[in-house]
């Protein structure tokens, strides 16, 4: 990323101060980071090429305390980070190749996260925060917005980067909700949404058939013959639910 006035903008759009703790993931060579430290005097930082670790310290060394972690993001446990209470506000340039995948790896750590603010390719953040019933809707969105509130916040152009890639970006805030009426089983819930979306074309009966009888889509108020996408949040959490109590 090479366009100071894209970075001054991700970096108002976090407004860091010194009583928070920042995580970085994926700073590479420190775009984001050389403006991020000097306003929060420390942070960490998780980077899978250590190649750039003697690059990144040297430009960051006279900007604050940069306490770098050599690790691979999707395995990487970010309750050690975790100290005293304080949650985590984590920031990033996700590489597109896995950005959906280390999303589905930050959900499990929503309840220490009091924001995170990505850079992901445009067609990501347009699933992530997609409305019932559209196109991009689907298993993201649905996961995404059960733990978040999803807010996309401004497209970033491809000449902002050098090299320049091939597809648009955008910077979208993630803030941890209240779940009002969570799933009573976690894992039930986000395997009926994954099998859902699976068969999106099918009719819900159809594509949740070896999991949810027709009777329970029923019971939970809905019509058999919709398709996935219809669908809302509360809707595939009534589902699982109803799925709990009768104990398949």
């Amino acid at each position: 990323m090479t366009d100071e006035a894209v970075i001054q903008r991700i970096v108002h759009a976090i407004s860091p101060n010194k009583a928070q703790h920042l995580v970085e993931i994926g700073p590479g060579l420190g775009a984001l980071t050389k403006r991020l430290l000097p306003l929060v005097d420390e942070m960490d930082a998780v980077e899978f090429d250590k190649d750039v670790f003697p690059k990144l310290t040297q430009a960051c060394q006279l900007l604050g305390t940069l306490h770098l972690h050599l690790d691979d993001a999707l395995q990487f446990n970010f309750s050690s980070l975790y100290q005293n209470d304080q949650p985590l506000r984590v920031v990033g340039n996700l590489p597109y190749q896995i950005s959906t995948p280390l999303l589905f790896h930050l959900i499990q750590y929503a309840d220490i996260i009091s924001d995170a603010h990505f850079m992901l390719q445009k067609e990501v953040v347009d699933r992530m925060a997609a409305e019932v019933g559209t196109k991009a809707y689907g298993r993201l969105s649905v996961m995404t917005q059960y733990h978040f509130h999803v807010e996309s916040l401004f497209i970033v152009g491809r000449e902002a980067f050098h090299p320049m890639p091939k597809v648009t970006s955008a910077v979208v805030r993630l803030i941890p909700k209240k779940i009002n009426a969570p799933a009573k089983d976690y894992q039930q819930f986000s395997q009926i949404v994954k099998q859902a979306f699976n068969y999106r074309r099918k009719t819900l009966r159809n594509a949740l058939k070896e999991i949810v009888g027709e009777e329970q889509i029923a019971l939970a108020g809905l019509d058999p013959a919709v398709r996935p996408e219809e669908l809302s949040v509360e809707a595939f959490v009534e589902i699982s639910n109803l799925v709990s109590v009768d104990g398949h």
